[in-house]
């Protein structure tokens, strides 16, 4: 059996940014999540598709 992960599509992560900050995000491609730095936090990407809400996003480590 094969699975496939879909990619977030590149045009759509341009232009989203953090809901808390409004600063820009960074793509990590390993872990498949858009990280504001500014707020310390990662938001996944699932099936390709963002999920931009605070309480789906990974707090990350200092």
């Amino acid at each position: 059996m094969t699975v496939t992960s879909k990619k977030a599509d590149p045009k759509l992560l341009e232009i989203l940014v953090c809901p808390v900050t409004k600063s820009p995000l960074v793509y990590d491609d390993v872990h498949q999540e858009l990280v504001s730095r500014q707020a310390g936090l990662a938001f996944p990407i699932r099936e390709g598709i963002p999920i931009m809400l605070v309480d789906e996003a990974r707090k990350l480590e200092d």
